[in-house]
């Protein structure tokens, strides 16, 4: 039986990966996640989801400009990287231009643990920030979430078990 493909866990290192092959081998990933992520959420609509990311802003991004729209996306597609995005989207509007932001999550963390619907949103509210993956951006995601690093390791261990 060849090794199972880890492609949510690509850039870790290989002692890593080792264990996380353990867990899939005993078929106890699912096991590990539901112990560790029992909680899930109430966030089930978009005008929920809306709430919950504006809530978020206020706390942390008071300063950063209002939020048009936050939905569930089931277009989204996981397999490429994209479980959320953010758009700023201008118009002209009589002389003057008018940005737009909107945050689409991907439709998976409506079923998934809450801790990993606060790190996706808490990606997404930084990009409004910081646009690359850089050190300031990284930063203000652990302003945001303080175990943010620890819950996107996971959620690349959930997304694994996923497609299992």
């Amino acid at each position: 039986m060849s090794a199972p493909a880890l492609k949510y866990l690509n850039g870790y290192p290989p002692h890593v990966l080792a264990q996380v092959r353990a867990l899939i081998e005993a078929d106890r990933l699912g096991e590990y996640l539901g112990n560790k992520y029992a909680q899930g959420h109430a966030v089930r609509n978009d005008s929920q989801l809306y709430d919950y990311v504006q809530e978020m802003k206020n706390r942390y991004l008071r300063s950063a400009p209002p939020l048009a729209k936050v939905v569930y996306d089931s277009k989204l597609q996981v397999v490429k990287q994209a479980l959320g995005t953010h758009t700023t989207i201008s118009r002209n509007h009589g002389g003057k231009l008018k940005a737009s932001r909107e945050i689409r999550i991907a439709s998976v963390f409506r079923d998934a643990p809450a801790p990993f619907l606060e790190m996706i949103a808490a990606h997404e509210l930084a990009h409004m920030r910081e646009a690359d993956h850089n050190k300031a951006f990284y930063s203000l995601c652990r302003h945001i979430s303080s175990d943010y690093h620890q819950l996107e390791f996971d959620l690349r261990l959930y997304l694994t078990h996923l497609q299992g």
